[in-house]
Parts: C-alpha cells; structure tokens; sequence
C-alpha cells in the first residue's frame, strides 16, 4: 500500500484487499525511545521520549510555538466500537494525538469463548481475536505507525478456555502485548483452577516466544470487591503469584507488566490510598514493568468526574513511576464509545505528564512519616496473606476458602470472596496426561516433549509450523453472508462517495449527535422532558446518558444522545473564503519594523466595552501584545471623534465596536465611519474595522469598511489583516 496521506482518509478497503497475504513486519513490543535532558524549543524535559514525524499538539500548545513533546512511558488507548473497521480510523486519530498503545478491549466476554471464532461475524464483540481482525488492525497500524514516525503496539487478551489457540494466533500475527493472568479465568470466569494453570503455562510460553509483553489481570479484584480499597494487600499476591508462574514459565522479567490500579477516589482522601499502595507495589515489584490504569470501578457518567480522577492517578505515575499509562474514557460509566472521548483520555494523560516532568526533583516522597507507616504496614499484610495461603495449602485451597476478592481489610475476611471449586468450573477434568513417548512438531512448546535426535528443531518433522513458515497459515474469510465487513462498508457507501457530511461517534455514518441542556425542574421530569426535546429536534432512537442535579428545586443537568437522520452535501455549503492568520512573531516583526497606532472606540450608544478591550488589551492576548500602540477613547464614542482622533494621531487604523440593532444602528454607524473619512480626505490612508457580535466580514466590506469581525474574534486575527493590508495597499 502506498503511505498515508495527512489530508486524505483511511482508505479501509485499501486496507483490506489482498490481507490473505499481508504477514506482519515486526513482532514483539517496543518501548519508546527516551531521551534524557531533551531541549525542545529552549525548554529542558527530564521524562521524555522521541518526538513524533507528524501530531496534533496539545491546544494550549501554539502559545509556546507548537510545541509536541512525549512523555517517557507508553500511552495506552482502549477501543471498544464492535466494528474493526472503524476501530481502524480510531487508531489513526489517537496515534496523532500520541498514543503507541492500542488495546481493542471487549465489549462482549472473549474469555467466554470456548474456541477460536475465525470466520464468524464480524460485529461480534469488539475483540480483535478472528485473523482477520488483527490483520487487518496490524496491516493498518504498519502504516500509521509510518506517518507519525513511531512503533505502535497492538493489544489484545490470551483468556478462556480458547487462551493457548489464541496465543498461537497472536504470536503467528504480530500482536505485541497481551493481557494474560489465570487467576482471571478463575476468579472471574470460573474456568477450572487446573486447566487455567496448565493452559496459562502453554499460552505464556508462546508469548514469551514472540517477544510480546504480558499484562496480569490483578486489578480486577480491585474493581470487583465491595469495598475495593481493602483489597490491597491482595492485589499484591496476585501480582506476586502471576509474577512468579510467569517467570517459572520463563517469560523474561522486562516483559511482566503489573497492571496497577489506584484503589480508591475522591471524595475520600484518595492519596492517603492510593499513594502507599503505588509506593509499596513499585518497591515490592522493581524489577517488572507499571502499567497504570485508572479505576473503572468509581467511574460514573460525569466526563468531568471521570477526567479529574484520570489526572489525580497520573499525579501517583509521575510521583512513582510509569512504563504503560493506561487511559480510561468516561465512556466507561455511559457505555458510548465515542471515537473524540478516546482522544480526550489521551490528551489528559499526556497533559498531566507533561505538565508534571521532573516532579520528582523538586517533590519528595516523605518516607519517614505517614506514608512509610502505611507502606510497610501494606507489605506485611501482604506477606502474611501468602504466608496463610500457603499454609491451607496453597493457592488452589485459598480460593476455595473464598480468600480472594474479599472486601475485609485483611486479616479481616468478611466472607464476601469469590470462592471456586478446584475440581469444578469450566474444562473440569479435561486435561490428559501426556504418553511418555509424546511428541509435538511444533517449535514454541511447553513441557517435555521427545524430539528425535536426526531433527534440529521440532517442526522439521512436519517441514516447519505456522511460526517458521507463515506460509502454511490457513486464513480463514468471514463466513456469514449477512453479518460482514463488505456489507456494513456498503450501507454507508452512497453517502460517502458523494461526499456527504454525517455526524458520528461510533461508527461511520451512525448519525449520533451528543446534546447538553439544563431543565429548570426535578430529575426524573428532566428525563423525560430531554427525550421529548430531543424528539422536537428532530433526533430519533434518543437516550439520556448523564444527569446531574443542580439543585433538587432548581433543575438538573442533562445529556441526550440521539440519532441525526440527515447528512449534509459539502458543495452547497456557503463559506467564505479562509483568511490565512499570521504568526505572532511574524506580526511582531512587521509591526516593530513599521509601527502600528490605532484608534479604537464602541460607537453611537453602545456602552459595551469588553469585546473591544478584548482585541486590544495585552491581558487577553490582544494587540497591544504584539506592539501595536493603541489609542481606547471609550463607550459611546460619536464617529466624528473617532475619526478627528485617528487624524490628530496620525493612526494607522480604526477600529470600531457597534451594537447590533432592529434599526441596523451596526449597518449605519460602519457606513458612517467609511462617508466621513472619505469626506475628510484621509480614507486611503486609513484601516477601517468593524466589529460585533453579529458583525460579519461580509457586512462590513459592504458597508465601505476594510473588514468586520464577529464572535470568536482574538487580537491575533485583527493584527494579522492589518499588517497583511497595509502590505497590499503598499504593492499598489
């Protein structure tokens, strides 16, 4: 396929064509590249990586010359559509705002399926877990990670019954990392004990063949207990255990990721929590990798909420350490995964980071307080949580007594645990004992296996497995004629090769549009009257998906999401044509090598004055802040003045603010203001402006003026045309 284009979409059937063939470039994970003292654009970064070929910076960015450092650690961005093709633009967009980490999560239980599903539906899930999928995920990801210059990493989960045959899938793939803990399967998905274990040693060895990097599942005891922050000294014997199993697999210690979760959250003193707990973790586990995640548990439909709690965990990465910063959605308490709230997660993580690089030289740890106490006291209950599983017998006769996920602050138990039956559950009794003599032909293989001597490698029996020769890899297309890629690609075909504009969220074309209102009255009324609105507003299959009262008596807050069964046809838009605005410094040099003075006032009786000072005041960023001289003369200001003003200080330029008015006083006042400098000879001379709220560029050119500017209008935009006007009128 040829390079992507920055203005030109993800052609996704490009993506798709010839995949039989497609076979990954690379495997394994990768790390970002770190560069320590980094220097960019004279400011020093201690905890950054190497920049990206082509992003999209933070907003507040362009103030400091657009600037997009990276922060050191891995960003992680969690998709979840049910569509693959969609996820793949998804991927392009958070890979521009950089995230290197993409994890397609479920939105149906992988770990319930029994077997690989290749050729099934499509829309099933939102795991990448048919060839198909992380083909057609990979095959994209290779292009994207080449136009913005950086290796990404693609994740998915080596769970279920089905976890051996899907880590033989990933790895024949080039999946880079993987969720993989048998304690998930057993505590959660009540897979048997042994078959978990037996199936994790298989799948671990696979992974570790490929060089993917391993995720462990502790966290989910965290998010599952009732009273999730008692859970800590267990979370750390689950790490501990997946640890130890991986590495007696022999998984390489730079492989083994904790997946650490902040176990509480405001409004309880959340660092007093949090913080011991991501000390103890770091200090216990030094020598694997973090990854952070933020608790999905305390997760509700407030984005504000869900953004405040993110940026409080990244404030522990920063204080601790980071390899993997996971980035939770609000999407997780709405179940709306909406392709913008991705993006959102990203740039918090990568705001917070930034904006807290080198915290730890100038912050540090009190170790001898507080902190320590409750740091060490986390270590010694977690020690003596194993050291009492060990003595019933091990892991197995723990979690039969219900030990795990139990919402007592152990020692305490409050008889709430997950308890499972080692001889029951899902696959019970469904492992064999392999005949002495047993031989596999495979390369990647777990156990003892009786290799003959005349062969150099196992797989020379059968003249090389799937991982040697990827040639002898069966892809399998999807099989159901209703239910594919091609025929969802198609409902939307019509529009799009018009060229038609839909709004959409999820999925191309889906039509859903996202509205805030405050009501004036009680909750539930508030419901109902939303879906009511949004009906009027012509939007169907409407739901509220946040509310929040503001005052009982007073009103509630409210979102709808709703379907918008329209599109729009670009080429009957009227837009007017694009100024191009010049940089701040290219003004300032202009204007230092040919001084600008401006005469501004709010005309007729008009006593409004903050939109004007606005424009011109240095605070707001206004002219004055790219040396402009201005001369303010005030409120209600008579055109007359105005203009004998501009002539007594020899101006370049007037700038003038008008009301808008059923008796088009804004129409009257710039028609004025253009007859009197013509009248007094000096209107070649000047820069006529007007502006208003209502005032558009249109409307001041016909009324003789040189430019009108309405809402949204910034200082930058007024100095920019008066330089680039004073050019032309030079050129003539």
């Amino acid at each position: 396929m040829k390079p992507l284009n920055y203005n030109e979409k993800l052609d996704v059937r490009l993506v798709l064509n010839n995949l039989a063939a497609y076979r990954p470039r690379r495997k394994g994970w990768t790390w970002r590249k770190i560069v320590p003292n980094q220097v960019i654009n004279g400011l020093t970064y201690k905890q950054t990586s190497e920049g990206l070929k082509q992003s999209i910076a933070l907003p507040a960015a362009k103030h400091f010359g657009g600037i997009d450092p990276q922060p050191d650690c891995v960003i992680t961005t969690e998709i979840a559509s049910g569509r693959f093709e969609d996820d793949l633009r998804r991927m392009r967009m958070a890979a521009w705002h950089g995230a290197d980490h993409i994890m397609v999560i479920r939105t149906a239980g992988q770990s319930h399926y029994d077997g690989l599903i290749e050729g099934t539906p499509e829309g099933i899930g939102g795991v990448p877990i048919t060839r198909k999928q992380i083909r057609a995920s990979r095959k994209a990801l290779d292009l994207i990670e080449d136009e913005v210059g950086r290796p990404i990493n693609l994740h998915s989960y080596v769970s279920g019954v089905a976890g051996p045959e899907i880590a033989v899938l990933f790895a024949e793939e080039g999946v880079n990392g993987a969720h993989q803990d048998p304690q998930y399967n057993v505590l959660y998905r009540n897979v048997n004990m042994h078959r978990s274990f037996v199936d994790a040693a298989v799948a671990k060895q696979l992974m570790s063949s490929a060089g993917m990097a391993q995720i462990d599942g502790a966290h989910n005891a965290n998010a599952t207990a009732r009273e999730g922050w008692k859970v800590m000294p267990e979370l750390m014997v689950q790490h501990a255990l997946n640890c130890a199993y991986s590495r007696q697999v022999g998984m390489p210690p730079e492989n083994i990721c904790l997946s650490t979760v902040p176990p509480s959250a405001s409004p309880v003193p959340a660092l007093s929590f949090d913080l011991p707990y991501a000390v103890a973790l770091r200090e216990l586990f030094k020598e694997y990798k973090m990854r952070a995640q933020m608790n999905t548990k305390y997760i509700e439909s407030d984005a504000r909420e869900a953004t405040v709690s993110h940026t409080l965990n990244l404030l522990i990465s920063r204080l601790t350490s980071v390899d993997i910063q996971s980035t939770i959605t609000p999407d997780e308490g709405r179940n709306v995964p909406w392709h913008y709230n991705n993006i959102g997660a990203v740039n918090t993580a990568q705001q917070a980071l930034l904006a807290l690089d080198g915290i730890k030289e100038m912050v540090e740890i009190k170790r001898d307080g507080i902190l320590g106490e409750r740091v060490r006291e986390l270590k010694e209950r977690a020690v003596l949580f194993m050291e009492e599983m060990l003595a019933v017998g091990g892991y197995f006769s723990a979690v039969e007594a219900g030990f795990f996920v139990d919402s007592g602050h152990y020692p305490e138990r409050n008889g709430d645990g997950i308890a499972r039956k080692s001889n029951g559950g899902v696959a019970a009794n469904s492992i064999t004992r392999r005949d002495t003599d047993y031989f596999a032909p495979v390369c990647v293989h777990f156990g003892e296996n009786n290799v003959p001597q005349e062969l150099s490698q196992p797989c020379d029996a059968v003249c090389g497995c799937t991982l040697c020769k990827p040639e002898k890899i069966v892809y399998i297309d999807e099989l159901d004629e209703w239910d594919n890629v091609n025929r969802r690609m198609s409902e939307n075909s019509e529009w799009q090769e018009q060229g038609l504009i839909k709004p959409e969220v999820e999925w191309a074309g889906d039509g859903i549009v996202n509205v805030q209102m405050f009501l004036p009255t009680d909750q539930r009324t508030a419901h109902f009257a939303a879906i009511e609105l949004a009906s009027k507003m012509n939007l169907s299959d409407s739901q509220v998906i946040h509310k929040q009262v503001m005052q009982a008596a007073e009103g509630t807050f409210l979102e709808v999401k709703g379907k918008l069964n329209t599109a729009i046809d670009p080429k009957y838009l009227r837009m007017p044509q694009e100024e191009v605005v010049l940089s701040g410094d290219e003004v300032r040099e202009a204007v230092a090598q040919q001084p600008l003075r401006i005469v501004a006032a709010t005309v007729g009786s008009d006593e409004h004055s903050v939109g004007l000072r606005e424009i011109i005041d240095i605070k707001h960023g206004g002219l004055e802040g790219y040396g402009v001289r201005c001369e303010y003369l005030g409120t209600s200001v008579p055109i007359e003045k105005v203009v004998d003003a501009a002539i007594e200080l020899d101006a370049t330029a007037i700038l003038i603010s008008t009301i808008i008015t059923h008796a088009d006083i804004h129409r009257i006042n710039m028609r004025k203001l253009h007859d009197l400098c013509l009248e007094k000879g000096v209107r070649q001379k000047l820069i006529l402006i007007g502006g208003g709220t209502q005032v558009t560029h249109e409307v001041a050119v016909e009324c003789g003026l040189d430019a009108g500017f309405g809402r949204g209008t910034k200082g930058i935009h007024v100095a920019s045309f008066m330089v680039k006007n004073r050019r032309e009128r030079g050129r003539k």
